[in-house]
């Protein structure tokens, strides 16, 4: 009887650390979408209108869309955060919030953003096909 209530009791204090593990991680995602998107959403209309060109004339539709994609999910939040020094990974680090941002990539992997660079060659060589 007495093993039966020592492992009832292990395992309530394992399930009330796994709640506190919980909170942290849904604190750190408010974080992201209350203090972090506002940044990361000034910061593309930014980039955006600065890096206008004719072959990317970054219209105000195209500036909406890029927010509303990286605004989508939490783990583009952090990714553009991340790409942008918004958010380091010292910050990361010394705020405990690293673990939650190993768990966010895992858990929203196929939410992630692959992130492609073009030259400037490639840009202005216009649409190209892959098929033979």
């Amino acid at each position: 009887m007495t093993i039966l209530a020592i492992v009832a009791l292990l395992s309530l204090i394992w399930l009330l650390w796994q709640l506190i593990r919980a909170k942290h991680f849904n604190r750190f995602k408010r974080y992201l979408h209350h203090s972090i998107k506002p940044q990361i959403i000034t910061a593309i209309a930014q980039e955006l209108t600065d890096s206008r060109s004719p072959l990317t004339p970054n219209s105000a539709a195209h500036i909406k869309a890029s927010q509303y994609y990286w605004s989508q999910y939490s783990i583009r939040i952090l990714q553009a955060a991340l790409s942008r020094n918004i958010i380091t990974e010292a910050w990361l680090k010394e705020t405990g919030n690293w673990r939650n941002c190993q768990h966010l990539f895992f858990i929203e992997q196929q939410f992630k953003a692959e992130l492609v660079q073009y030259t400037d060659a490639e840009l202005s060589s216009g649409p190209t096909s892959d098929i033979n």
